[in-house]
């Protein structure tokens, strides 16, 4: 039996969703980054994303069965003016988007804020809804692709739709931006493309990859960015323990020390 539709949608504690549209590159002129979050939370720019997240909202994981789905594109979250990015992949089907927050309600989110708070980026180890009172400081946390894919894989054509969003919080960013912390192989291409694009000079042959990888590229204000590249926090990778705690402490331990200078 197909559960009844969700009720009005809860919008996270600050965000007034834009009028719904189709044009990520209104992102460019967008003045805040509370202006960013807002149009992506009313973007209805790719079909079959669209598609899939009502679907995933309005049917719903049995152990969530009554609580109401975000549903929608989701938004970045964090400090805003931080020295440090973290960049995922997109949100999780029965994490962000039905909490409206990236990596809340998961079990990826689950080994990520633990490990934020370990480092100080967050004021609790463990985040379950959008208004469950974590605070990040110094970080920001944000994604390539702000809606749930099927099977966790957006394509090109979709990450490429949604850069607009990225493209413009790294620039208003900038005034205090000095590290991104990546996770994966996905993201960590995605990121080098939007640079590139925006004008950054990024090493060639492109960086590849690599857990520890470590890499600086140039703005064309001059100003140094250096990705740090950590695998995904994926339930997958740290039930094998392809990334364990104390991987993840190394990378955000060095993130510091960067931020610091």
């Amino acid at each position: 039996m197909v559960p009844d539709p969700p009720g009005p949608v809860p919008d996270p504690p600050g965000l007034v969703p834009a009028p719904p549209h189709t044009e990520p590159s209104l992102a460019a002129s967008a003045a805040t980054l509370r202006d960013v979050d807002a149009l992506v939370a009313g973007c209805f720019a790719c079909p079959r994303l669209v598609a899939w997240r009502e679907d995933v909202a309005a049917v719903r994981r049995s152990s969530f069965r009554d609580q109401t789905y975000w549903g929608r594109g989701v938004p970045s979250f964090g400090d805003e003016a931080a020295h440090t990015l973290l960049v995922g992949l997109a949100p999780a089907a029965h994490g962000g988007n039905r909490t409206g927050r990236m990596f809340t309600g998961d079990p990826s989110g689950d080994f990520l804020f633990a490990a934020l708070h370990r480092a100080g980026y967050a004021n609790q180890p463990t985040s379950v809804s959008a208004d469950d009172g974590l605070v990040l400081s110094g970080m920001r946390i944000c994604a390539p692709v702000h809606c749930a894919p099927p099977d966790n894989k957006p394509t090109p054509d979709e990450r490429r739709r949604c850069a607009p969003y990225l493209a413009r919080e790294l620039a208003l960013l900038a005034p205090t931006l000095r590290c991104t912390v990546v996770l994966g192989a996905f993201a960590w291409q995605a990121l080098l493309a939007t640079l590139t694009d925006s004008g950054w000079r990024v090493p060639r042959p492109r960086p590849r990859f690599a857990h520890g990888a470590e890499v600086d590229v140039v703005g064309p204000d001059g100003r140094t960015l250096t990705l740090l590249g950590t695998y995904h926090v994926s339930a997958r990778n740290t039930y094998t323990r392809l990334l364990t705690p104390d991987m993840l402490d190394a990378v955000l331990v060095r993130a510091r020390q960067i931020a610091a200078g």
